[in-house]
């Protein structure tokens, strides 16, 4: 899995096509202001050990969260980050995962649309922190 990682003072997007048939017809749009904003791709070797690179995945989410004081986390599937891809719905899976284990440990979690591209505008703020890669 591999984790490219922002700290931002907002983040909005908007679906603007639909990549993966199997998911809901949607048009939405979202924003959020003082949010950990997470790129990430899950990769087809992740299948072969799911439970370890979900537990990766939400320490170095959380380690960063911890760092920059921060509540809000939204991950969005970002499959341009590696030439390797899992399935399809392995990726949805844990992502989903990643999710509610983040909001057991109390943060506000959230998810773009999964199995589509968006339109977006990202706001990153400048310190070293803002911006942190992770290949898990």
């Amino acid at each position: 899995m591999k984790l490219l990682m922002f700290n931002t003072k907002e983040f909005w997007y908007k679906t603007f096509s639909k990549t993966v048939e199997s998911v809901e017809d949607l048009m939405k749009e979202d924003k959020w202001e003082d949010a950990l904003v997470i790129f990430l791709n899950v990769e087809k070797e992740d299948e072969e050990k799911p439970n370890k690179v979900l537990m990766k995945a939400v320490d170095n989410i959380s380690w960063l969260a911890r760092k920059v004081e921060g509540r809000k986390i939204v991950l969005h599937s970002f499959t341009h980050l590696s030439e390797s891809k899992s399935t399809i719905e392995f990726a949805e899976k844990i992502i989903k995962d990643i999710r509610e284990r983040l909001q057991v440990k109390g943060y506000e979690a959230y998810t773009t649309p999964f199995g589509y591209l968006l339109e977006f505008k990202i706001h990153v703020l400048g310190d070293s922190l803002a911006k942190v890669w992770k290949d898990i």
